[in-house]
């Protein structure tokens, strides 16, 4: 299939758009929000052929565009009088009402619910495409599904060249996100999904509303989707996104500590700190980061970066939006850099007696996090199973389960793949150790100590107030590694001589602890001094 590329300031063009559509093709149009693929919303083979062309799953429903209030009669049971209210004040524009259907809307646009999903768009060119049509259309986002929605007619051709009979140009969607959706079939009315038209605006006139759990939460599990934008993962690039809550000196430094390639998506003026950054908008303007957002997801990818780290807009206003899209853009991944109690980084070479100082620390009530542990729950994380598979091959699973052996013996044979491993798996530790430090400050532990044979290796300094790292002389740690593992004296020297020598670790630490034997309880009350 050729994908005609037309002129919005074109009449004929437009003309032949409403041609495609009335006889049953697919046309990527323009609006306010972003550019949607559309069909007919009355015929249900036109609209199966928008989930074909996206690979968009069928239980997920469409919005039906309208160019007047008199076509929405006839596609809903009833009009209910709370529309024309909702109507006169934010209509044409960003707003999707929800409503019983009509049996004239097929099962295909409702993905079998019994509702329907309608909204007149502002832009002017969509409004005239369906009027020259003559039909209500049905359009989703013009993108290929999962992907950052479009906001110019090169998102959509990147995505769907060849897949769809026409796409117009229309130039670059003013509000950026998809419309708010609300559904007046609930009582009271309920907001599904977040958009240009914010929560305070909808209760101006509808009075108190409920906000859907799914605007911020994932769905449960057997759960149905009552309004696009609600599945588990979406707007997605191809790159691993993670939001980043807290101020900018927090994401400036744990950004600086990456060890791998990152890019930094963050607010106007904020870029110039980082090697490979992307600003999305002004801080605490959620318009203005709404017209940037999915501009900016699909730059990450252009970047080269397989990791990208998201500045958190305030979750009010237009920002509940931008929210909303990133947490289903990042699978639900946050890491919230506020936090309120000290970290102890803690490491050391093998045979040192890292375990021991932990131990001490510990029974001082300090709250010990072993990121072996972490290592271990961060495989089992099913994005992550995915991606090691992806790189070092499918049948390092085994029975759905990874072969942790088989996946270690590969990646440590060449140094190359052992950083694709450690780039792979270190964010999801960072995340997990994150998310114990906060259940820490829940549980009232007066410190956190995090336990990493590779802390600086990794990026788990930039949350540490401050590090220890643990040393012995070489024969002492010889002894130790020999009796404590049952190994012959040439293995403990391959283990001793895979990490770095001594002067790294003292070099990088805060606290130095030698320990060879001697009681070391002075060292740990210094650093219980420091807390």
């Amino acid at each position: 299939m050729k994908t005609l590329r037309l002129n919005s300031k074109n009449k004929n063009d437009l003309i032949t758009a409403a041609d495609i559509l009335r006889n049953g093709g697919l046309v990527a149009i323009p609006t306010e929000t972003v550019y949607g693929l559309a069909a007919n919303a009355l015929d249900g083979e036109a609209v199966k052929e928008i989930f074909i062309a996206k690979g968009r799953p069928n239980d997920n429903p469409l919005i039906v565009h309208v160019a007047s209030l008199e076509e929405i009669a006839p596609l809903v049971e009833e009009v209910d009088p709370r529309l024309y209210d909702l109507a006169e004040k934010y209509w044409p524009g960003p707003l999707t009402v929800i409503l019983k259907k009509s049996d004239a809307i097929p099962d295909e646009v409702s993905a079998g619910l019994d509702t329907v999903a309608i909204r007149m768009p502002s832009h002017p060119d969509a409004r005239e495409i369906i009027r020259l049509s003559g039909k209500p259309l049905a359009a989703p986002s013009a993108n290929a599904s999962g992907r950052p929605s479009p906001t110019s007619v090169d998102h959509v051709i990147t995505d769907l060249d060849g897949r769809i009979d026409a796409v117009i140009d229309g130039g670059i969607c003013s509000v950026g996100v998809e419309s708010t959706v609300v559904t007046l079939a609930t009582t009271p009315p309920t907001l599904l999904r977040p958009g240009g038209i914010t929560v305070e605006q909808l209760e101006a006139v509808l009075g108190k509303i409920s906000v859907s759990p799914a605007v911020l939460e994932q769905l449960k599990e057997g759960e149905k989707a009552e309004s696009p934008g609600m599945k588990y993962k979406h707007y997605a690039p191809k790159a691993r996104v993670t939001i980043v809550k807290g101020n900018f000196e927090s994401y400036k430094k744990f950004l600086l500590a990456q060890k791998h390639s990152a890019c930094a998506v963050c607010f106007d003026g904020e870029g110039k700190y980082f090697e490979n950054y992307i600003e999305y908008g002004a801080e605490n303007d959620g318009a203005s980061q709404a017209h940037g957002l999915f501009e900016a997801l699909r730059k990450v990818d252009e970047s080269g970066c397989e990791t990208a780290f998201v500045r958190c807009p305030i979750i009010d206003g237009v920002g509940l939006a931008v929210y909303n899209r990133l947490i289903r853009s990042a699978a639900f991944r946050v890491i919230d850099l506020d936090i309120s109690i000290p970290v102890i980084g803690l490491t050391g070479q093998t045979g040192a007696g890292k375990s021991t100082v932990a131990l001490l620390l510990e029974e001082n009530g300090i709250y010990n996090i072993d990121t072996d542990l972490l290592a271990r729950k961060a495989v089992e994380n099913p994005e992550v199973i995915a991606s090691l598979a992806d790189y070092f091959g499918n049948d390092i699973i085994v029975d759905g389960v990874l072969d942790r052996r088989e996946l270690a013996r590969r990646a440590f044979s060449d140094p190359v793949k052992q950083k694709k491993l450690n780039a792979t798996v270190h964010p999801e530790v960072t995340r997990l150790a994150v998310e114990e430090i906060h259940n820490a400050e829940k549980s009232g532990a007066k410190a956190v100590l995090i336990d990493a044979a590779l802390l600086f290796e990794s990026d788990l300094t930039s949350i540490c107030s401050f590090t220890v790292t643990v040393v012995a002389d070489k024969e002492i740690r010889l002894e130790r590694i020999m009796r404590r593992d049952s190994i012959s004296k040439d293995d403990a020297l391959i283990r001793m001589n895979a990490q770095k020598d001594e002067k790294y670790y003292t070099e990088n630490a805060d606290i130095v602890i030698q320990n060879n034997g001697e009681n070391i309880n002075d060292e740990i009350k210094k650093i219980i001094g420091k807390l």
